[in-house]
C-alpha cells in the first residue's frame, strides 16, 4: 500500500467537478475499476449515467466508446468484422468499438439477443474472436451498461447468463432539491473539462496493490454465507422466502462480494477487509442475481426486500486483526 491518498480519490474529485451528487454510483465505479469487473446501472433517462462514466473515462486519461443500443445493430457493430478490399484481394479485420478501456453501452435491452451475446466473450475473456483471430480488449477494461426501467416496449431482456457477468447493479434515483439546482445552475455555464489526473498503465498498477488487500477468512465465510441464504433462506431462519426466490445467487457472486469488498477497503485507504465493505456492497451484488417468482412479484416484493432480509438474518463476523 502507498502512503497518502488513494489517487482514485483525486479521481472521483475531478468527476465531481463535472457531476452533481450520484456519490455511490461513482464509489461504485471506481471499485468496479479496482476489481477489474463491470457494471450494470439502473435509472430512468436524464440522470447523468453517460455523462458520468465518459467523465471517468477522460479523468483516468483512457480510451472511451458509446455504443447506443437499438433494434437493429448486429454483432459486428460490437466487435468488428473481416472486410474485403478489392484493390488487394485479401480481407482485413477491422475492430469494433468495444476496444476501449471504457466502453458505455447504453440501454443495453433495446437489442436483440444475439447482440447482447456479443458482449458476453469480451466481458468474461477479455477477448474477442472474428473469424480465426483472437484480439485482447485494452487493459483496464471496464463495461457500463444501462438500461431504462420504465419502458419496456421495444426492449430485450438480458438473459441470466449475461447479467451474472456484471459484478454490480446500482440503482439510480433522482437527484435531492439541492443537487437538482446546482444541475441547473452547472448548465447556464460552459461544461467543465475533466483533466486526466491517471494514466490507464498506472490503474492496472493500483489493481494490482488492490489485489494485495489483506481478506480474513472469516469475511470469506461470510460472504459463502450471505450467497448460500440467496439459494435456501430456510437455513438462516426464513423459511418463508422459499416461495419467493426461484433461484439464488451462483459462486460469481460469493467472488464479487470479497474482490469488491477488498477493493473498497483499498479506496478508503486500509491494508484490510473489514465485513462492513462486504455488506456495503451486499445489495449491489445480490440484486440482479436473484430471480424472484411470480408470488413475489404478485405480492410486490423485490429483490432488494428480500437481499435486505437476508443480510438481517445473517450474523456479519467480528473480525480481530491485531497485526494488521
Amino acid at each position: 500500500m502507498t502512503d497518502g491518498p488513494n489517487p482514485l480519490e483525486q479521481v472521483l474529485y475531478e468527476v465531481k467537478r463535472v457531476i452533481v451528487g450520484q456519490d455511490e454510483l461513482l464509489e461504485r465505479m471506481a471499485v468496479a475499476l479496482l476489481s477489474g469487473g463491470h457494471l450494470l446501472v439502473e435509472g430512468v433517462p436524464g440522470l447523468a449515467k453517460t455523462l458520468a462514466v465518459k467523465s471517468l473515462a477522460g479523468a483516468i486519461g483512457g480510451e472511451f466508446q458509446r455504443i447506443q443500443f437499438t433494434p437493429d445493430l448486429v454483432p459486428a457493430d460490437l466487435v468488428g468484422t473481416r472486410v474485403y478490399h478489392q484493390h488487394s484481394g485479401e480481407f482485413a479485420t477491422t475492430l469494433g468499438p468495444v476496444f476501449a478501456n471504457l466502453l458505455l453501452a447504453d440501454e443495453i435491452n433495446r437489442a436483440p439477443a444475439k447482440v447482447q451475446s456479443a458482449l458476453l466473450e469480451v466481458m468474461q475473456e477479455r477477448q474477442v474472436t472474428i473469424g480465426r483471430e483472437t484480439f485482447r480488449v485494452p487493459e483496464p477494461f471496464l463495461v457500463m451498461a444501462t438500461q431504462n426501467p420504465i419502458e419496456n416496449e421495444g426492449t430485450y431482456p438480458l438473459p441470466e447468463a449475461q447479467v451474472d457477468r456484471f459484478m454490480m447493479k446500482v440503482l439510480v434515483g433522482y437527484p435531492t432539491s439541492t443537487e437538482e439546482h446546482a444541475v441547473v445552475e452547472r448548465s447556464l455555464r460552459p461544461a467543465e473539462v475533466v483533466q486526466a489526473i491517471l494514466r490507464p498503465e498506472e490503474l492496472v498498477a493500483m489493481q494490482e496493490q488492490a489485489a494485495q488487500v489483506y481478506v480474513d477468512p472469516a469475511i470469506v465465510d461470510y460472504a459463502v454465507r450471505l450467497v448460500a441464504a440467496t439459494r435456501s433462506p430456510g437455513i438462516v431462519g426464513l423459511g418463508d422466502l422459499d416461495r419467493y426466490l426461484t433461484y439464488g445467487a451462483s459462486p460469481r457472486a460469493s467472488i464479487a462480494l470479497v474482490i469488491g469488498a477488498r477493493s473498497l477497503a483499498h479506496l478508503r485507504g486500509r491494508a484490510w477487509v473489514l465485513p462492513q465493505d462486504l455488506t456495503e456492497l451486499a445489495l449491489d451484488v445480490l440484486r440482479h442475481r436473484v430471480v424472484l417468482s411470480y408470488e413475489a412479484l404478485a405480492d410486490d416484493l423485490d429483490a432488494d426486500a428480500i437481499v435486505g432480509r437476508i443480510l438481517a438474518a445473517v450474523p456479519a463476523p467480528t473480525v480481530v486483526l491485531q497485526d494488521r
